[in-house]
């Protein structure tokens, strides 16, 4: 199974694509779509809808795990972050992905088996879960890669569930 991996952003959109053979993980590509800050908040999120919907037909992933927003003290920030990540939802249901929503809590629980985990310990974790030479850069890559990998480790027992 290919799975995309995506952590949201106006400025910074990481995302992370691997493939799921029964319990190993391989990379396939990571990266990320970036916008200027030059550009008002409608162009950078065409950008991001862009950027995206590149890399899916591109790609191929079968399905998206995407994460879901933390509490942010600034609301403003909070918003336009939303409203990016309603737009990478909008890209995959438009690529016909099936789409996976985690919150950081839970990535971090299956990247490194414990929630309260520091943003280190989910990106050293990430590297060598997916046999990386070093950690990607910048973290919202890290994060894209721990959020496929927490779809990957979980969707099976995601998919029993949904059926019951």
């Amino acid at each position: 199974m290919r799975i995309i991996g995506i952590d949201p952003g106006i400025a910074i959109t990481g995302y992370g694509i691997i493939d799921k053979s029964a319990n190993s993980f391989r990379p396939v590509a990571y990266g990320k779509v970036t916008t200027e800050a030059r550009l008002d908040t409608c162009q950078r999120l065409v950008e991001v809808y862009k950027g995206l919907t590149s890399i899916f037909q591109e790609y191929k992933p079968q399905c998206a795990a995407v994460e879901e927003l933390f509490f942010n003290k600034n609301a403003k920030t909070a918003i336009i972050v939303g409203q990016a990540r309603g737009v990478a939802i909008l890209a995959a249901a438009n690529a016909g992905l099936d789409i996976y929503e985690y919150t950081p809590l839970q990535v971090k629980q299956a990247v490194v088996g414990y929630g309260r985990a520091q943003k280190k310990q989910v990106q050293a974790m990430v590297k060598l879960l997916l046999g990386l030479r070093e950690i990607p850069r910048p973290d919202d890559v890290a994060d894209a890669l721990a959020v496929a990998l927490c779809h990957g480790s979980s969707y099976k027992m995601q998919h029993i569930l949904n059926r019951s």
